[in-house]
C-alpha cells in the first residue's frame, strides 16, 4: 500500500484518512489519550533532561503518543522551578528528547502534539504572563488582548507548543467561586469580544487554542467549583453560550468541556451540549478535550471506567486529559460499549492536527539557535494590559493623582504592597526576583528623593499577628499620607496541597491562598485581620489611598466609605506594581471599568448588572438593594464633554435588520480637562416588547480609545440583528419587532438615552 500520509503535498485531512486504517485499535486509542503529566515525564539534573517510566511505559504500551499535557509546566502542584524544571535555554532539548523518544517508538513515526497551561500566559519557567481574565476584561480593549496572546502564542510556537489551553469561556455570575479569575466578565457580550479577540491572537502565531471551559462552570451551585449549574437552557443561551460562539468564529481550535454539570447531565456526557449546539449549531470541527480526570467522574453515571470512556467519546469528547476512562477504550470497544468507529472519529481528527501542524515534516527544534526571550521591557503588552485594567472607584477631594509637594514620609501597609505572587493569580510558574515588580517597588521607582517610603505588611492575607498589626498602625501615624495594598491571594508558593486535577484542596492551617480553583469562600469579606487594620489606619485621619489587589469581586462598603481614594485591581500581573505606581502618581490616568459588580455582601448575591425584567433585582428589607459598585462603573483624572448622540435612524424594518442593514450611533467626546483619558461609552439596550422575559439592561456595544486633552474624538457604536434577536418561546433565535430603550454610559452615568424600533 502506498503511503500517502507521507505525501506533504496532500491535504491534512488526506494523510490523516490514509494513515488512520494502518493503526491498530490501541494505537488509535493511544493518539486519543493525553494521560500524562509532561512535568512528570522527565528529570532534569544541572542540564541534562532524562526521559522517566512515566512517559516511557506509555510510549510503549500504545506504540506513540497522541498529546503530552504540561511538559514546560512548573509550579509548586508539578514541583518544577528553575532548579528542577526546563528553562528556556533548554526547552528545544526537552522537546527534541521527548519526542524523537515517541517516533522512534511509533511504527509510523508519528509525532506527538504538547499541550500547555496559558489561562493568562505561559505557565512555564520564564513564561509571559499576563494579568488574569478578570483584569483584561476591566480594560474593555479587545485588540490589547489580541496582542498580548500574540506575544504568548509566539513563546509557546518557539518551545514547540501546538495547544493551548486558554481560559475564556466561564461567565462570572457568582463571585464566591474560586476560579472568579478566570473569567472576563459577568457579562456575555464583553466575554465573547474579549474570548475572540484571545483566540485571534493566539492562533495568528501557530498555536491551536484549546477554549475553556464549556460551559456554564461560572453558574455553579453556591459559588462552588465544579457544582452543577441549575438552569435551562434559555440561560445557557442568553449568557454562557456566546463566548464559545465567538471563539469558535474567531477560528478556536479546541474547546475543553466543563466539569459541571448542566441541569442533570454532566458537559463530558452532554452530546446536546458538545454536538448539535457546538458542532451541528456553532460549525465547529476541532477537538474537544476533557478536563482533568473529569471523564473518570463519570462514574457517578456508570460506575465502571471504561463505561465512562465510551460515554465521553460518544457524547463528543475526542481526547482525554489524565483520566483513566480513555485508557480503557480498548476495553469498552471489546465490551461493545462503543465501536472501532466512533474510535476512529476521534483518532482521525487527533491526526489531522498533526499533519496541519507540520509535524511530520518539522518534528524537531533547532538547538543552535538559541530559543528567543520574551521580556516584558521588549513586549510592553502585558504592563499595557495592567495600566487599562486598574479601575478608579472613589477619589475624594481629587486625592489622586497624589501631589508630592509638602509630602515628606508614606506609609504603604498591607499583605498586597510588596508580594509580586499576589498579583499573579493561579495558574502562573515560579517567577524570577528580577521578573516582577510589586507595588512598593513601582513606588519607590518613581517617588522622588525628597519623599520617604516607609513599608509593613501589617498581616498577611490569611492570618497576622497583634503585634505586626500595631508595628503598622504605629509606623503610619508617622507619616503623611497611607496608601493601603489589601485584598487577596490565589498564590500556590505557600504552602498549598493539591488534588489529582491539580486544584488546592482546603485543609485547616494548610492554605495561605483565598483564591483561585477550589478555594471556594461563603462569605466576601477581606479574610483574616484585613478589616481591623484598615478600620485602625483610617482611625488616624490620615489621608489614605485604598488599593484592593484580587481575584474575585469583595465586599468592602466599610473601606469604601472611610477610604478617600479607592482602587481596584484585578490581579494585574507580574509588573502591575508598576502600573499601579504610575496611576497613583499621575504617570497615567486609570481607564479600567468594572467588568463584574462589587456586592454590599455575599447575603445580596446575586448582584449581576443583567438581572431578567420579571423581578426587582435583590430586595430584601435587611440590606442593600443595590451592589456597593456595578458593572461599567470606573473613573479617571479628567472630565469629558458629550456631543449629542447621532444615529442613522431609529426605525429598521425586520428584513432590513436581516440583510445586514445595523442601526448605527456616533458620539463626539471631547477631553475637557488637562490629563489624557480613555472614554469607554457602553451601549446598553432593553427589549420592552418581546415573547419572553428579558433583561433589565444587557450590554451590545462599547467602544475605548484614549483622547487628548482639548481633542475631540468620534467614538461610534452600533447594533445588529443578532444584537436584537431573542430566544423565544419555542427556543428558536428570532428578530421579533418591538421598541427598545438604548442608554449610553460613561463611567457609570447616563449620558444619552433613545427608544429605536424594528418594524415587521
Amino acid at each position: 500500500m502506498t503511503e500517502k500520509f507521507r505525501d506533504a503535498s496532500l491535504t491534512p485531512s488526506e494523510r490523516a484518512q490514509d494513515l488512520l486504517p494502518r493503526l491498530t485499535l490501541r494505537e488509535k486509542v493511544g493518539q486519543i489519550n493525553q494521560k500524562l503529566y509532561g512535568f512528570q515525564a522527565y528529570e532534569r539534573k544541572d542540564d541534562e533532561i532524562i526521559l522517566t517510566k512515566h512517559l516511557t511505559d506509555e510510549v510503549e504500551y500504545y506504540g506513540g503518543l497522541g498529546t503530552l499535557y504540561g511538559l514546560y509546566r512548573a509550579d509548586p502542584w508539578a514541583n518544577k522551578d528553575f532548579e528542577t524544571g526546563i528553562v528556556t535555554e533548554l526547552a528545544p532539548k526537552a522537546y527534541n528528547k521527548v519526542q524523537a523518544f515517541v517516533m522512534s517508538h511509533s511504527r509510523f513515526g508519528i509525532p506527538a502534539l504538547m499541550s500547555t497551561e496559558c489561562p493568562h500566559g505561559h505557565q512555564a519557567l520564564d513564561g509571559y504572563l499576563l494579568p488574569v481574565n478578570l483584569s483584561m476584561g476591566a480594560t474593555f480593549n479587545p485588540p490589547l488582548i489580541e496582542a498580548a496572546y500574540q506575544v504568548c502564542g509566539a513563546q509557546m510556537k518557539s518551545m514547540g507548543v501546538d495547544l493551548g489551553l486558554i481560559s475564556a469561556l466561564d461567565v462570572l455570575r457568582d463571585p464566591r467561586w474560586g476560579r472568579s479569575e478566570e473569567c472576563y466578565s459577568e457579562d456575555p457580550y464583553l466575554s465573547a469580544r474579549m474570548a475572540e479577540s484571545a483566540v485571534i491572537g493566539c492562533e495568528s502565531q501557530g498555536v491551536l487554542s484549546v477554549i475553556k471551559h464549556f460551559c456554564a462552570q461560572g453558574e455553579g451551585t453556591g459559588g462552588v467549583n465544579a457544582s452543577a449549574a441549575r438552569i435551562g437552557e434559555r440561560e445557557l443561551r442568553e449568557i454562557h453560550l456566546p463566548s464559545t460562539k465567538a471563539a469558535v468564529a474567531a477560528g478556536a481550535s479546541g474547546v475543553m468541556a466543563a466539569y459541571n454539570e448542566i441541569d442533570g447531565v454532566p458537559c463530558h456526557a452532554n452530546s446536546h451540549l458538545l454536538k448539535d449546539i457546538l458542532r451541528d449549531e456553532f460549525g465547529f470541527k476541532g477537538v474537544v478535550m476533557a478536563d482533568g480526570v473529569a471523564v473518570d467522574r463519570l462514574n457517578e453515571l456508570t460506575g465502571d471506567f471504561a463505561r465512562s470512556g465510551a460515554l465521553a467519546l460518544r457524547s463528543g469528547v475526542t481526547m482525554s486529559l489524565w483520566d483513566v476512562g480513555f485508557s480503557k477504550l480498548e476495553e469498552a470497544v471489546e465490551k461493545g460499549y462503543i465501536t472501532e468507529e466512533e474510535i476512529d472519529e476521534a483518532a482521525l481528527a487527533i491526526l489531522t492536527l498533526k499533519f496541519a501542524q507540520g509535524l511530520f515534516e518539522h518534528p524537531f527544534l533547532d538547538e543552535e539557535t538559541a530559543t528567543p526571550t520574551f521580556t516584558y521591557e521588549k513586549y510592553p503588552q502585558s504592563l499595557n494590559l495592567a495600566r487599562e485594567s486598574v479601575v478608579l472607584l472613589k477619589n475624594e477631594n481629587n486625592i489622586l493623582p497624589l501631589q508630592l509637594d509638602g509630602v515628606k514620609s508614606i506609609a504603604v501597609i498591607g499583605p498586597n504592597a510588596d508580594e509580586v505572587y499576589h498579583q499573579l493569580g493561579d495558574y502562573t510558574p515560579p517567577i524570577k526576583e528580577s521578573q516582577g515588580i510589586s507595588l512598593l517597588t513601582g513606588l519607590k521607582t518613581l517617588v522622588g528623593e525628597d519623599v520617604a517610603l516607609h513599608f509593613h505588611k501589617g498581616s498577611n492575607i490569611m492570618d497576622g499577628t497583634q503585634e505586626e498589626l500595631e508595628e503598622s498602625v504605629k509606623l503610619a501615624s508617622t507619616c503623611d499620607l497611607v496608601i493601603l495594598a489589601l485584598g487577596g491571594s490565589s498564590s500556590r508558593f505557600k504552602g498549598a496541597k493539591f488534588d489529582t486535577n491539580g486544584a488546592a484542596i482546603l485543609e485547616e492551617g494548610s492554605l495561605q491562598m483565598d483564591c483561585g480553583e477550589g478555594v471556594d469562600c461563603a462569605h466576601l469579606e477581606l479574610s483574616g485581620l484585613q478589616n481591623e487594620l484598615a478600620e485602625r489606619i483610617f482611625a488616624l485621619n490620615k489621608p489614605t489611598v485604598s488599593i484592593i489587589i484580587a481575584g474575585r469581586p469583595y465586599a468592602i462598603p466599610r473601606i469604601a466609605e472611610a477610604t478617600d481614594a479607592l482602587l481596584y485591581s484585578f490581579y494585574p500581573g507580574p509588573v502591575g506594581g508598576q502600573a499601579l505606581a504610575e496611576i497613583l502618581l499621575g504617570k497615567i490616568s486609570p481607564s479600567g471599568r468594572l467588568p463584574v459588580s462589587i456586592p454590599y455582601s455575599a447575603a445580596q448575591l446575586p448582584v449581576y448588572y443583567n438581572h431578567k425584567t420579571s423581578y426587582p433585582a435583590m430586595v430584601y428589607h435587611n440590606e442593600k438593594s443595590k451592589p456597593l459598585f456595578s458593572f461599567g462603573v470606573g473613573l479617571d483624572y479628567t472630565t469629558y464633554n458629550y456631543s449629542e448622540v447621532a444615529a442613522n435612524t431609529l426605525t429598521l424594518s425586520k428584513a432590513e435588520l436581516l440583510k445586514g442593514t445595523c442601526f448605527t450611533f456616533a458620539v463626539d467626546i471631547t477631553n475637557t480637562g488637562d490629563r489624557v483619558g480613555a472614554p469607554v461609552p457602553l451601549l446598553f439596550i432593553k427589549d420592552n416588547q418581546a415573547s419572553t422575559i428579558r433583561r433589565d439592561r444587557e450590554l451590545k456595544s462599547f467602544n475605548k480609545a484614549f483622547v487628548q486633552p482639548n481633542e475631540t474624538r468620534r467614538y461610534n457604536l452600533a447594533l445588529d440583528s443578532e444584537d436584537l434577536s431573542v430566544w423565544d418561546a419555542n427556543m428558536q433565535f428570532t428578530l421579533e419587532p418591538g421598541t427598545f430603550t438604548l442608554t449610553l454610559e460613561d463611567k457609570g452615568n447616563i449620558i444619552w438615552t433613545t427608544q429605536i424600533e424594528v418594524t415587521p
